[in-house]
């Protein structure tokens, strides 16, 4: 089994900053993928940035040059750091985690941080 524990959201001013962590613990393999998902009301939750089992990253092209996303591999950690944050980035964040076991793809998320940007 695979837990996730978030942590790091909060109401912030726009053009301020925020860090979100998210700490992966139980069974993990060495071929997965770790990512950042927001949602809001009523909207599908949509990528923010992840990494690919290849190591690359992707973003949203909301957040492009605003967000960048890093891991701890020691601590099994994945941040987001989310700078010049704008109203409309205000969300609930997911972390997610995705690793292949036995030819399948197995997603865990965690539990979900709120993210506010007042202007």
């Amino acid at each position: 089994q695979v837990q996730l524990v978030e942590s790091g959201g909060g109401s912030v001013q726009a053009g301020e900053s925020l860090r979100l962590s998210c700490a992966v613990s139980g069974s993990i393999f060495s071929i997965n993928s770790m990512g950042w998902y927001r949602q809001t009301p009523g909207k599908p939750r949509e990528l923010a940035a992840i990494f690919t089992p290849g190591g690359s990253t992707n973003y949203a092209d909301s957040v492009k040059g605003r967000f960048t996303i890093s891991r701890d591999n020691d601590k099994n950690t994945v941040y987001l750091q989310m700078n010049s944050l704008k109203p409309e980035d205000t969300a609930v964040y997911y972390c997610k985690f995705s690793q292949l076991r036995f030819g399948r793809w197995n997603e865990y998320w965690g539990q979900g941080t709120q993210v506010t940007v007042s202007s």
